[in-house]
């Protein structure tokens, strides 16, 4: 008798600790695309510094994996807000989701290749001709560069396409001679190894040759804007708020210690180098206001995925894009 009560009340806790927050007063939740680290300085520094509870908000800062897709939490309701990727976005409106991108924090996407410069530099996309180049098969870096092929004329055959993962060895043994990586976390990694050992990079950024894919922006629920207009006004304006002031150098020490409080498994040259690569990413220019959400970047975006059949039909992404001011 006993147990059956404590299994009852178990699930009882359960239930009330798994529940969808959806909300409630001005508690909110906010789940990230990926773990605490330089790359994401912004969100880490505007609860940290207090922006959003001076707005008064309470929010849970969450840091996500593989394994938690803001997106599907907000479907779920365990989410309030969210950083996904344009394709994860994408994808989503394709499957019916009613989800809507109100800030886009990457102006330039962290996704690009390294190679040493002891290579001659890719000045053209003619220049990738003859090189053994990596890609994640299924990953995004697949679709750019599939893309980049198509608009520089260039086939399979006059190239050598070597599937990568997470194991950097083909790269440092030279068996792969163009890798991709996020140039503001591995990317900084593999650049200081190598100039440690005698050697120089060059990034190949895909941008540089018109191809616009967009990164991480932040996403809400069509309810959540619909029902909370004020609450989605004031975490925005706090979040951009905090972005701001990680991204401006006058403030780096400060948006290092932040940091540095939740990511303690980077040691303090990287993480710094890191805080500097975001920054030309997530502030190319100081014209430029941060969560600017650039549409035709979008938009091709949603274009180079139809194209290569990664959604079945056009989703008309800029009906899903809200700036707000």
């Amino acid at each position: 008798m006993r147990k059956n009560l404590f299994l009852f009340l178990l699930f009882l806790l359960v239930l009330v600790y798994a529940a969808p927050s959806s909300a409630k007063g001005n508690q909110l939740n906010y789940r990230l695309k990926w773990l605490f680290n330089a790359s994401v300085a912004g969100d880490i520094y505007a609860d940290a510094k207090g922006y959003f509870s001076d707005a008064g908000l309470d929010v849970n800062v969450k840091e996500g994996s593989p394994e938690k897709n803001a997106i599907n939490e907000l479907e779920l309701g365990y989410a309030d807000f969210g950083v996904a990727s344009a394709d994860q976005v994408i994808r989503a409106l394709d499957k019916g989701a009613q989800i809507f991108v109100i800030a886009q924090l990457f102006q330039v996407n962290p996704m690009q290749w390294i190679y040493r410069t002891d290579q001659p530099e890719i000045k053209t996309l003619e220049d990738l001709k003859g090189r053994n180049i990596g890609i994640t098969f299924g990953g995004n870096d697949e679709t750019i560069m599939n893309t980049l092929f198509a608009k520089g004329g260039i086939t399979k055959k006059d190239v050598t396409i070597t599937g990568v993962r997470f194991d950097f060895t083909p790269f440092f043994m030279r068996k792969v001679d163009v890798w991709p990586v996020y140039r503001n976390s591995q990317g900084v990694i593999l650049k200081d190894k190598l100039v440690r050992e005698g050697e120089e990079v060059y990034f190949f950024n895909p941008a540089d040759f018109g191809v616009n894919f967009v990164a991480n922006s932040v996403v809400t629920s069509k309810e959540m804007l619909k029902n909370n207009p004020d609450l989605v006004e004031k975490f925005l304006n706090s979040l951009l708020k905090g972005w701001e002031a990680a991204m401006d150098p006058k403030n780096e020490e400060i948006a290092l210690e932040a940091v540095k409080k939740l990511d303690k498994s980077t040691n303090d040259v990287i993480r710094k180098k890191q805080l500097n690569a975001t920054r030309d990413l997530i502030k190319p220019s100081v014209s430029i206001r941060i969560g600017t959400i650039d549409i035709s970047a979008w938009k091709q975006t949603e274009e180079i995925m139809l194209k290569e059949k990664q959604i079945k039909k056009p989703v008309n992404i800029e009906t899903h894009l809200i700036q707000i001011k």
